[in-house]
């Protein structure tokens, strides 16, 4: 089981760059760890910090209300590149529960779906017209709504968006693959009894 996605309430902060591949995201030296925990302090590692250590003020993560964000708008085709499922374990581990984009690469959007991590895709216009209105609110919570497929802005402009319904089930559910396949659990043993 995962964390059940139905609704979060919390701070989305901007981050306009395409082509965000899962090295960016979490850099292959970090993955060392067996277990997910303590992966987050080395997201976007190279964008956060400088090569001595210390942060980078201009990254969104490094600002103030940036350090708690839940929810990541970003560009055009984030998560391309290699099949490493780190990538959404690192941002989980920060306490992204969603990130917006015009497009993802497609291992990565299955490794967020079996991860509980929700994937939202927008018209690239629309990201930039909500990450400008962020930007304006200084940062006041924006609520993602699962249920009713909503993302409500501080300024009362509610966005609508589609998933796919089997998605959207999972991710309500808290099921990874494991418990999609228990869910048939009947099904299989009277199989194994018949066999």
């Amino acid at each position: 089981m995962v964390q059940q996605f139905v609704r979060v309430r919390g701070v989305a902060a901007p981050l306009p760059l395409a082509n965000v591949d899962t090295d960016m995201i979490i850099p292959a030296r970090f993955m060392k760890a067996l277990t997910r925990g303590g992966l987050g302090r080395h997201l976007f590692q190279e964008l956060r910090f400088a090569a001595d250590g210390s942060e980078r003020a201009d990254f969104i993560l490094n600002h103030p209300a940036g350090r708690s964000a839940q929810i990541l708008i970003a560009d055009r085709n984030f998560g391309c590149g290699s099949s490493r499922e780190h990538a959404v374990w690192a941002l989980d581990d920060f306490g992204i529960r969603c990130v917006i984009a015009p497009s993802f690469g497609d291992i990565f959007a299955s490794n967020a779906r079996k991860n509980g991590l929700l994937l939202i895709r927008l018209p690239e216009e629309v990201c930039a017209r909500l990450s400008a209105e962020i930007e304006l609110s200084q940062y006041r919570p924006v609520e993602v709504d699962l249920a009713a497929q909503e993302i409500r802005l501080a300024s009362g402009e509610v966005i609508g968006f589609a998933i796919d319904a089997d998605d959207q089930r999972v991710l309500m559910e808290g099921l990874d693959d494991i418990g999609r396949t228990l869910r048939h659990a009947d099904a299989i043993a009277r199989f194994e009894r018949a066999a």
